[in-house]
């Protein structure tokens, strides 16, 4: 007690005296407190759960002290290399109902509290983001960190191509026997008929995006997709060779320093939610800036063919999450038809596309390796009236990818490829392995790279799928009655449900496939985005970028 006051301390402000008197309380600091503020970030003890930002308020009397904590803090902060200072972000405008711009506001006092400068750029058309990215130089590249997508999956996707459209050097995917085109083998075990290692490689690649982009980009692995975008990227023998000056400039892929970001803005946003478990714009904000890192697979996607009678000109397209044939293509051609409904015309023309039950006639083959089997019944058991309805084979246990996943650490290294092997390829497991045909009519097939999970299937295409393991996992769903088509897609809406155990689907794990089909109208959905090709051949790029994010909790 000093008189007739009381010594207190109030937080933030220290030791103070509060005296009561006629004119009323007086509040007098004993001794001045010097104060600095931490920003952090917690969580609750649920899992998963979404990042929280807080604030740690720390304070002493001596300023000095407070001085030495502060700059030992920061010294502690800038001595964490992962961490990215300069970001290039790319905001889409109108995709998730317009979310893009909301989510950036909110988001972006977060990056300059933590000193991370962004150059924003908002996108003005179809295909902005991939013509600033191409057409960037490498030695502009290296000044960020990272790209940002502020969109859905689609934005993520034109990003994506436009920074591996000349930069990621690699061979053609291998194809069977027999094919004839570039990548054909005469067998899997080191022979090569026209030379796995003497493709020619995309150099530079010229793109053109008809169209506005103030369209909606969202998309849905099941049912809704996005805009056709008209992305062509030619593949030919260009000599686009840098000049001597520019070779400490080149960046190539795969690499340590780069990477990718999304802060999620779209209507399912599958590829964050099947890397970070969460779909929060602020903890995929914290993730980045915290520089947190994983591996990714990406599908390599060439076209030799559009259509059957067309001339064979090889077409590069890059996939983070799926590429889909039959119903999920025609999903994106029918929906272009029922534009003026917004985005529940993707509801609606899968209604219609579900109700044609459209096969097709095609011929997929596909590389069994010695790590890999099929996951289901072989291609010769079709449903009859006398087998069951699911298979009652006994299923391999499900490891889920999530945080600090072991698969993916042990698959997704350096240094194990052969002595010509271009690195982020699969060139690895090609070795001891076979090729396996499946013909016949088929109502879908479809290759996920990731476990593309969303609201609507809360455990993804595949719920085992890895994000950095060198495989795709290709679902053939062969022609069968309609109730049962719709049984089988009403069990990915089902967490724990295993939608791939009926008779009529094949599910197969592979690094390589090759898809041919006569159909002339044949139309593929890579990550959303519209692609006609009747003969494909696709292989899974192991780790060839890094994101910004660590690791699905599940």
């Amino acid at each position: 007690m000093q008189g007739d006051g009381e010594v207190l301390f109030l937080g933030g402000v220290g030791e103070v005296a509060v005296t009561i008197g006629h004119d009323g309380l007086s509040i007098q600091p004993l001794h001045p407190m010097h104060r600095f503020v931490v920003h952090g970030i917690t969580r609750t003890r649920k899992r998963p759960s979404p990042l929280l930002p807080c604030e740690y308020i720390f304070g002493h009397k001596d300023l000095n002290t407070c001085k030495n904590w502060f700059e030992h803090l920061m010294a502690c902060i800038n001595n964490e290399g992962d961490r990215p200072k300069n970001l290039m972000v790319f905001v889409h405008p109108l995709c998730g109902k317009g979310r893009g711009p909301r989510n950036w506001e909110t988001v972006a006092p977060l990056f300059d509290r933590a000193k991370v400068k962004t150059k924003v750029i908002v996108t003005e058309r179809a295909g902005h983001a991939y013509d600033t990215l191409a057409l960037l130089s490498d030695k502009e590249l290296k000044t960020f960190d990272g790209v940002v997508a502020v969109g859905g999956d689609g934005l993520f996707n034109e990003i994506l191509n436009g920074i591996l459209s000349s930069r990621f050097k690699a061979s053609y995917p291998p194809t069977p026997e027999g094919f004839g085109y570039f990548g054909s083998t005469e067998n899997c075990e080191g022979q090569t008929r026209n030379g796995i290692n003497d493709m020619p490689t995309p150099n530079y690649l010229n793109v053109t995006f008809p169209g506005n982009s103030n369209t909606c980009d969202d998309h849905e692995p099941l049912l809704s997709t996005s805009q056709p975008t008209g992305l062509e990227m030619p593949s030919l023998n260009c000599s686009k060779e840098p000049c001597n000056g520019d070779q400490d400039h080149l960046v190539s892929f795969p690499n340590d320093w780069f990477r990718l970001g999304i802060i999620p803005s779209g209507s399912t946003d599958a590829i964050v939610l099947s890397t970070t478990g969460e779909r929060d714009p602020v903890t995929s904000a914290l993730l980045i800036i915290l520089g947190r890192r994983i591996s990714l697979d990406i599908a390599q996607v060439v076209r030799w063919k559009s259509r059957p009678t067309d001339e064979v000109i090889p077409t590069v397209r890059y996939a983070a999450s799926f590429a889909g044939y039959g119903f999920y293509g025609e999903v994106i051609r029918e929906s272009e038809n029922y534009r003026w409904m917004g985005p529940a015309r993707y509801d609606f023309s899968g209604t219609m596309v579900f109700l044609k039950h459209r096969s097709y006639e095609a011929k997929v083959a596909f590389l069994q390796t010695q790590n890999t089997h099929s996951l289901t019944t072989s291609a010769e058991d079709v449903v009859t009236g006398a087998q069951p309805v699911q298979s009652r084979q006994k299923r391999p246990h499900k490891i889920i990818c999530r945080t600090n996943c072991l698969i993916c650490k042990e698959t997704s290294t350096f240094g194990q490829y052969l002595e010509d092997e271009i690195p982020g390829s699969s060139r690895t497991i090609y070795e001891n392995s076979k090729w396996v045909w499946s013909k016949g009519r088929f109502l879908s097939v479809g290759a996920a790279v990731i476990s593309c999970r969303n609201e609507r299937a809360p455990d993804g295409l595949v719920a085992d799928a890895h994000l950095s393991d060198g495989f795709l996992h290709l679902l053939l769903v062969r022609d069968c009655p309609l109730p049962l088509y719709l049984w089988h897609l009403t069990q990915f809406t089902k967490k724990g449900s295993d939608p791939l155990s009926f008779k009529f689907v094949e599910h197969n794990k592979t690094p390589a496939f090759t898809f041919i089909s006569s159909h002339d109208e044949s139309v593929w959905n890579l990550d959303g985005e519209i692609f006609q090709a009747c003969e494909v051949s696709v292989q899974a790029c192991r780790g060839l970028v890094n994101l910004f994010a660590s690791g699905p909790e599940v």
